[in-house]
């Protein structure tokens, strides 16, 4: 197999704050692939990022800056701030992660980030919720966007492949955003974490993935051995 142009990695969100052993919203198992994460770094990806959530200390997807409302029981209605009907949606609250100029903010010591091309920043804007890397899901208009398509699109990127944390929110997220923004887009299911490791639940996420044209692969695929030999 060969790919249609050049590829690209995404290594999503692998940061203390979703890492044990004291992340305020860390994914079971998350730190362990570490090692996947450098090895697929090594590779002749002609780009090869990482994203970072860069939340602002009074976020709105953050419990505490809401009266009464708790942690993953409480639920918030998310309008788009410049066009209020523009498809709101409901966010989990979660407690405070990833917090500028924390050290859950920082990307986990074992990456090697001497093989990154650049850092993306995502959630910084404080008036909404953004899992994927584009950046939120409003479109009339697009608001906190990160540039990252266009940073692709400027490197001559055709083919996306997604990894990190966590494959139920962020990596889905950016994966399908990709898909719209018109990549051809792989995750690599082995060099993500889920929150939800359930058969149930890993099975609803891959026909959701799938749906919406994103390829689901493993270490051993033919799509990264052409990488391999690009």
């Amino acid at each position: 197999m060969t790919l249609s142009g050049k590829a690209g990695l995404a290594v999503i969100d692998v940061q203390e704050d979703f890492c044990e052993p004291n992340g305020s919203l860390a994914v079971k198992g998350g730190r362990e692939l570490a090692e996947v994460w450098n090895d697929l770094l090594s590779l002749p990806f002609a780009v090869k990022l990482a994203t970072r959530d860069y939340h602002p200390q009074d976020h709105i997807s953050f419990a505490s800056q809401h009266s009464g409302k708790q942690p993953f029981a409480d639920t918030l209605m998310v309008k788009n701030p410049e066009n209020e009907s523009d498809d709101p949606f409901t966010v989990t609250l979660w407690p405070d992660h990833c917090v500028q100029g924390t050290k859950g903010c920082e990307i986990i010591p074992e990456l090697d980030q001497s093989k990154l091309t650049q850092v993306i920043r995502k959630g910084w804007d404080k008036r909404v919720e953004a899992f994927s890397a584009f950046g939120p899901a409003y479109r009339n208009p697009r608001v906190g966007m990160s540039g990252l398509g266009d940073s692709l699109r400027e490197a001559g990127i055709t083919d996306l492949f997604v990894v990190g944390l966590a494959y139920d929110y962020c990596v889905k997220h950016t994966a399908i955003d990709a898909v719209e923004h018109g990549f051809k887009t792989y995750v690599i299911e082995d060099a993500t974490a889920a929150i939800d490791k359930s058969d149930e639940g890993l099975a609803k996420l891959r026909k959701e993935l799938q749906d919406k044209g994103v390829t689901i692969i493993d270490l051993n695929s033919k799509e990264l051995d052409a990488v391999r030999k690009a």
